[in-house]
């Protein structure tokens, strides 16, 4: 994918977007629709660490735990690639993004199924997006997702025990 990166302008300025900036927006969405939502403060509450609460386990834990046992190089540091945003010190596999967003979206949908779909279809769009832009291999981004799934799942378990 990243062969076709500064030969199309329009589509190098989408990547960047979707690789660095449209998780912002996925969360800003979110935070207005629970602001929106008509419900109690401590039903919101619970919704925002529900959501909030798998993105972080699969980004600060599994993550970094996976990261500190297996070390990957990003793509620009093994290969020649055409980079479109800012070069990353940390490990390539799994994606910290894919993890993060899959999770988040993942669990949005058991908030609100229309939303979640769409912020789901964001969050492939932004893992193609960072294999388009050079930081990430597509197997990062398909580990970032089952790490972010398997999140969601693992905290929904420990959560129906309380």
């Amino acid at each position: 994918m990243n062969q076709y990166a500064l030969k199309f302008s329009l589509l190098d300025k989408a990547a960047v977007f979707f690789a660095t900036w449209s998780g912002y927006l996925v969360i800003a969405a979110f935070l207005v629709f629970l602001w929106r939502k008509r419900a109690a403060i401590s039903k919101k509450a619970e919704m925002l660490t529900a959501v909030f609460l798998p993105a972080i386990v699969s980004r600060l834990g599994i993550t970094v735990l996976v990261r500190n046992l297996h070390y990957r190089p990003r793509p620009y540091l093994t290969d020649a690639v055409n980079m479109l945003i800012d070069k990353s010190r940390e490990a390539s596999f799994p994606s910290g993004h894919a993890a993060f967003f899959f999770a988040f979206s993942l669990a949005v949908y058991y908030q609100n199924k229309k939303l979640g779909i769409a912020f789901l279809a964001v969050s492939v769009l932004m893992g193609l997006a960072r294999i388009f832009a050079g930081v990430h291999w597509p197997s990062d981004i398909l580990a970032g997702a089952v790490v972010g799934i398997f999140s969601v799942w693992l905290v929904r378990r420990f959560r129906a025990f309380r």
